[in-house]
């Protein structure tokens, strides 16, 4: 039996049980099971909060005559306004305090938020107040935790150690979104509770940080600005999140590819909620015996209630009412279908093969997986419009997307300054996300009302868009080959990590 890896490191009980997944070396598995365990607390607790989000938003949510479920669509718009001045804010948290207090500070902040939260709802109850305020809350924290958990990682590995350990640590995130939702079902009926419970999961989160911190083994500065920025130019520990970006392609070119890939995402699940919704009309036709029992029933309570309605309309309004709901629960079964395949493929991708495309293919080469995947999805879709195809298009682009893009976004920003893992990577996965949103909901609106789009000629759209976000590939992949260090796992002398 192997007891030492290829850097002579000893192989313990952990590095061997997660070889399976990747290729785990010498002392490497306590620390990768620690921030494996630290994502997945964030997403089960950020999916224990959508529900929370979604019982608030269209449950509560009622303003100038628009229901929830019309004006969650348009909040992204918010959230991207908001983000114009917390992403420099936060850059600024970043330049004045060490890591541990950056992380301190900010899941604090969240945990305390949480709290007022719960006693708001408390106090007051569902209504139009808290369902927005908690729908933009949530929609900026969750993407800042994420966005930060992963600038941790960065931080913490080398570049090499990072290629080959991120699809492990990724596959906590894939499980947590599985998760998350289990345990909101056991609480619905107590739904601000659930707040509590997302609080005590942050709080468990911090205390790994500080695991983590430790195992990284080396001492920490006072603060970011007492670290060495010998590869950054003068003034650049003072930029914020978008000037940084703003300044160097390779930055750019990947917010630019996140925003492309988010919008042919987000219109390609339009293709699929409208095409959810004809195949459920075409399914639901007539309603069942029982169906028609139920709504003769309701019939005679509504005429005893009040005798002067008319028997034939208030049988078509309550035979309306049921082939509505009947069309819902069929949406509700595809939906169930659908997500079952995206989360089970999605996960054994990320366990068995995320690894070892990215030991034998490597970065640059995975970063072509998805849009091409894409673009062959949508191409089918334009062409046939089939309901089947559709499925079979989008199941196999949201699960690379969960497992394997993922992972290649994250690792994007190895070869980066410590400034541009935290403050840069926070402003292209807040900003840049949500401005995709914005984009996509402006082109369905455009597409639907104005240009009389239908469903082919939103894929034709996107094969477009993917076009593009080929091209934003190619030009990240010459870029990370520049920036790229040498196949070793001893930390860059211009980013040595901090503990």
């Amino acid at each position: 039996m192997t007891t030492s890896s290829a850097d002579g490191a000893p192989i313990g009980l952990v590095d061997r049980l997660l070889s399976p997944f990747a290729e785990v070396r010498g002392g490497e598995g306590v620390s990768v099971l620690v921030l494996f365990a630290n994502v997945f607390l964030i997403l089960t607790a950020y999916y224990v909060l959508k529900v929370v989000r979604e019982a608030l938003t269209i449950g509560g949510i009622e303003l100038f005559g628009f229901q929830g479920d019309e004006i969650k669509a348009y909040l992204p718009a918010v959230m991207m306004v908001l983000l114009i001045g917390i992403v420099p804010a936060y850059g600024r948290l970043v330049n004045a305090v060490s890591r541990v207090r950056l992380l301190n500070l900010t899941m604090a902040f969240t945990m305390l938020t949480l709290v007022g939260f719960w006693l708001w709802g408390r106090a007051a109850g569902v209504g139009t107040a808290i369902g927005l305020s908690f729908y933009v809350y949530l929609g900026i924290v969750n993407v800042f935790l994420v966005a930060q958990f992963w600038s941790f990682a960065n931080d913490v590995y080398t570049e090499t150690q990072g290629n080959r350990l991120f699809a492990i640590i990724a596959l906590g995130q894939s499980m947590g979104a599985v998760l998350g939702p289990r345990i909101a079902a056991f609480g619905t009926d107590r739904i601000f509770d659930l707040l509590l419970i997302s609080a005590a999961l942050f709080g468990a989160c911090l205390a790994l940080y500080h695991v983590s911190n430790r195992l990284a083994g080396s001492p920490e500065p006072e603060s970011a600005a007492a670290e060495p920025v010998a590869a950054e130019g003068p003034g650049e520990h003072e930029r914020s999140g978008f000037g940084l970006v703003l300044r160097k392609p390779y930055l750019l070119l990947i917010a630019l590819m996140i925003l492309v890939s988010n919008v042919v995402n987000t219109t390609g699940e339009y293709i699929l909620a409208n095409a959810a919704k004809r195949h459920a009309e075409a399914t639901v036709t007539a309603l069942s015996a029982e169906r028609e029992d139920e709504v003769a029933e309701e019939v005679r309570t509504r005429l005893a209630e009040d005798p002067a309605l008319d028997p034939a309309t208030v049988r078509e309004d309550v035979r309306a009412s049921l082939l509505k709901l009947e069309r819902s629960s069929e949406i509700g079964r595809f939906y169930g279908r659908f997500f079952f395949w995206v989360n089970l493929i999605g996960v054994l991708t990320q366990m068995f093969l995320v690894s070892r495309i990215l030991k034998f293919a490597g970065i640059r080469a995975a970063l072509f997986a998805l849009p091409l995947v894409a673009f062959g999805g949508y191409l089918a879709i334009a062409l046939t419009s089939s309901l089947v195809v559709l499925r079979v298009a989008k199941t196999a682009e949201n699960s690379l997307d969960y497992s394997l893009q993922n992972t290649v976004k994250q690792a994007l920003f190895l070869p980066t300054t410590r400034d541009e893992k935290y403050k840069a990577k926070a402003a292209i996965d807040t900003f840049f996300v949500r401005l995709g949103d914005t984009i996509s909901a402006a082109l369905v609106f455009v597409g639907l009302n104005v240009v009389g789009f239908g469903a082919a000629a939103f894929a034709w759209l996107n094969v477009g868009m993917i076009g593009l976000w080929l091209g934003l590939s190619a030009g990240i992949a010459r870029q990370h080959r520049a920036l790229s260090s040498p196949p070793a796992d001893t930390p860059r002398a211009a980013d040595t990590p901090d503990a």
